[in-house]
């Protein structure tokens, strides 16, 4: 195998494992497998595997120590806001209703006061993008295009708050917004209209207005995760597996 094709060694075992961690296949406090029985699991070298355990460790998925070995660190370490992380944190194609829970609740503290900021904030751009990303979702036919049309006029709001601080976290709230909007997408007709009420208070400039309509928003798609919650599976983190 050439050199050229190392990184995709490195991320085909930091998938693995982070799979296994992340869908409680290997219990906070469990040791991995030393470097060279990895290095066999995997039909890779050794220098691959160190790579592979320096991505994790940034993760928060796990700390390497000398002499004491790779041990896996609990969820309060872990960078949840990573889109790995999100990814490999989906079972059964959902999230268990504790993480969904607390994303919808993430995201209840930061998008009203964002919207009240675009619609003080905006300029006839920030404004365009916003009616535009919203027609966008109005004309979806599927699935797939409503997600899209719908990531993309959150984060024209998010542009338009013209915070610094707020939009440094635009990379990690489009990687939220990617992974929730796969599992509320059953509640997007019925909170379409809450959304075109957002963008009409925007572009009216009216912050408290803004603010009000995406509680609205984010009332709608909670009360859908609430209706769906027995359905959704419970995470069991007692098993660890070998290697």
């Amino acid at each position: 195998m050439s050199v050229g094709k190392k990184p995709g060694r490195i991320m085909s075992v930091v998938t693995t494992l982070g799979s296994e961690i992340a869908r409680g296949e290997r219990s906070p406090g469990s040791f991995i497998a030393p470097e060279h029985e990895l290095a066999l699991r995997f039909g890779v070298g050794r220098g691959v595997i160190r790579e592979a355990m320096k991505t994790l460790a940034g993760k928060g998925l796990v700390s390497v120590a000398p002499r004491e070995g790779t041990k896996v660190l609990p969820r309060s370490n872990w960078v949840l806001m990573d889109r790995d992380i999100l990814s490999w944190m989906r079972r059964e194609g959902t999230f268990d209703a504790e993480l969904l829970s607390a994303l919808e609740e993430f995201r209840s503290i930061f998008e009203p006061e964002s919207a009240a900021l675009a619609a003080t904030r905006a300029d006839e751009g920030d404004r365009l993008k916003i009616s535009t990303s919203f027609d966008e979702m109005a004309a979806a036919t599927t699935d797939e295009e409503a997600v899209a049309a719908d990531i993309r006029f959150h984060l024209a709001i998010l542009d338009a708050t013209r915070n610094p601080v707020l939009q440094s976290f635009r990379g990690t709230i489009e990687a939220l917004l990617s992974a929730l909007f796969v599992e509320t997408v059953g509640a997007f007709k019925e909170n379409l209209a809450n959304h075109g009420t957002v963008a009409d208070a925007i572009a009216k400039g009216d912050g408290q207005a803004a603010r009000m309509a995406m509680r609205n928003v984010l009332a709608t798609t909670r009360e859908h995760i609430q209706q769906g919650k027995e359905t959704l599976p419970v995470v069991e983190r007692t098993t660890s597996v070998g290697g």
